[in-house]
């Protein structure tokens, strides 16, 4: 893995000095160091460091808890705060960055070195929760999609067409999605899938099933039968009205 790449924004010189020296020696390298917040945006900007390490009270016009939201905003990149004053009302307006952990000095290396692998983890784990569900999102907006949904399974987004669908069962707080060669289960409700599912396609006959309307093979009251391995699935009362209309009786 290679080494992480870490700004230093801190105006004493020798506290920086100090700092750059501990992160050296603790395997990290120092992408630069920078004595005020306008100077650490622009940094930030310029070398995109793996993290940055923040003192809270910058000298001049703009202080640390400042800097870090922008950089936050603009970036994204993770930040950890420096800081001699860990009163209740500075972490109190610290908090307002969303800051990746606080080091209070005067540090021990072991401290600097366990806030900065916490936060890359922290910041890992984010990032990837982001890219699914920017992921997600462009499925959805997809109109090409309309025929494919995605389910997670073992940490994996698979693409399962709607038409090999045959029903959905409730389970608890689960939903089943069932086809004839799987069954996904997901954390979910019967109305979200519902709405998800193409109105055109599927029905829902009872509180706790979605059924895919070509699959059905026969109703024998109170179930309707699907085809192939000859799953019955109750009907219930209030969705019965719903299922008549849909279905083409002679």
């Amino acid at each position: 893995m290679s080494k992480l790449n870490i700004l230093i924004v801190e105006d004493e010189s020798i506290v920086a000095k100090d700092i750059q020296q501990s992160l050296r020696k603790l395997g990290y390298t120092v992408a630069g160091i920078c004595s005020d917040g306008e100077d650490a945006i622009q940094s930030a900007e310029e070398l995109r460091p793996d993290l940055i390490l923040m003192d809270i009270m910058l000298k001049g016009e703009m202080n640390g808890i400042e800097a870090a939201t922008q950089i936050r905003d603009k970036f994204s990149i993770p930040v950890i705060y420096l800081t001699a004053y860990a009163d209740e009302s500075t972490l109190n307006k610290a908090r307002v960055a969303e800051p990746y952990g606080y080091v209070i000095k005067p540090f021990k290396e072991i401290d600097l070195h366990t806030s900065i692998e916490m936060a890359i983890y922290k910041h890992e784990k984010e990032m990837d929760v982001k890219k699914e569900r920017d992921f997600l999102y462009s499925i959805v907006e997809n109109k090409d999609s309309k025929d494919t949904i995605f389910v997670k399974q073992n940490s994996r987004l698979v693409k399962v067409k709607t038409s090999d669908i045959f029903y959905v069962e409730a389970l608890k707080d689960y939903v089943v999605i069932n086809t004839a060669n799987a069954r996904y289960t997901i954390h979910s409700t019967m109305k979200d899938i519902e709405r998800k599912l193409p109105a055109s396609d599927f029905i829902r006959v009872h509180r706790s099933f979605i059924v895919r309307i070509d699959k059905i093979i026969a109703i024998e009251q109170p179930n309707l039968i699907l085809e192939d391995d000859k799953k019955q699935i109750p009907i219930g009362g209030s969705y019965k009205d719903a299922l008549t209309n849909r279905l083409n009786f002679v």
